[in-house]
């Protein structure tokens, strides 16, 4: 079974956990909306390629580990397409969830993948109890306050931002998920691979923000300029296009050059470099210029 397999089954047998018995139809199949077609799934590719590069000692906590991360990512989306945050009317070129299936099942759609993520890593437990309780502890930090996606969130409402704590947050709190999860899953220090997370992190954000500026909603699967029409600060109203392609080239050098040593660093390496190259956006002299 491939890596991109492996996630797919994952986290559709999460899915189904929540699906399970005499539950409302509406709800769970939003469940699966919510959650397929899994895009890019790069947050859970990269925890498993970690825990892959460590030794994947535990294939099975390692599969926990990427669906409840990639559970807490969609729950985000579907809460982030909200009315009262983006109102975004379309994600992964379908309708946002609260389009497809009205905005109380949005809501309800978002927590109870949040709740599910846990219950995910609660189920494996009985084969380590300590990394389970790391796994939970890890990301439960990395998705609420202070430091999670919901403080990134929290910041767009502040009448000053901290960029840093709002990047780090919005954006970097799930990458530093990803990578400190990928190593508890394999019985390793997490705190070893915090500054490669936050360094993908942070050029996916640079990226995002690229993307945003330069390509149409068609091309983006979801609505573009929404950093200028929400007034957003972004790396291309403050570097400009080239100097956020420079910046965007940096961290990712800085990224590959964080890894720890673990056994299989050169495979990892090499997932980073492919990873960058589906981050960086094909810029046209015309965008350039504009």
């Amino acid at each position: 079974m491939g890596l991109s397999e492996r996630i797919d089954k994952a986290v559709t047998d999460a899915v189904a956990i929540g699906q399970g018995g005499v539950a409302p139809r509406q709800l769970s199949t939003a469940l699966s909306y919510a959650t397929t077609p899994g895009g890019a799934r790069i947050r859970p590719t990269i925890l498993t390629s970690v825990a892959m590069a460590c030794g994947d000692d535990q294939p099975e906590i390692t599969d926990a580990a990427a669906a409840a991360l990639e559970l807490i990512h969609c729950a985000s989306l579907v809460h982030d397409d909200l009315p009262c945050f983006d109102d975004a009317e379309f994600r992964r070129g379908k309708p946002s969830v609260h389009r497809a299936y009205s905005e109380p099942l949005a809501v309800l759609t978002g927590d109870s993948l949040i709740v599910l993520a846990f219950e995910v890593l609660a189920r494996v437990a009985h084969l380590d109890p300590m990394r389970s309780a790391q796994l939970v502890l890890t990301l439960a930090r990395q998705t609420g306050m202070p430091g999670g996606i919901c403080a990134g969130q929290g910041w767009e409402s502040e009448p000053a931002v901290d960029l840093g704590a709002y990047h780090r947050s919005k954006t970097g709190a799930l990458f530093v998920a990803a990578t400190q999860m990928g190593a508890i899953a394999a019985g390793q220090d997490a705190e070893d691979w915090e500054e490669l997370g936050a360094r993908i992190g942070e050029a996916f954000q640079v990226a995002d923000d690229l993307r945003d500026a330069l390509y149409d909603s068609e091309t983006l699967g979801k609505p573009a300029g929404q950093d200028d029409l929400h007034g957003r600060p972004n790396a291309v109203a403050q570097l400009g296009v080239e100097g956020a392609i420079k910046r965007l080239t940096d961290i990712l050098s800085g990224a590959i050059a964080s890894i720890p040593s673990c056994p299989g660093e050169a495979a990892l390496a090499h997932m980073v470099r492919m990873q960058a190259e589906r981050l960086t956006p094909v810029v046209s002299p015309a965008a350039k210029q504009a």
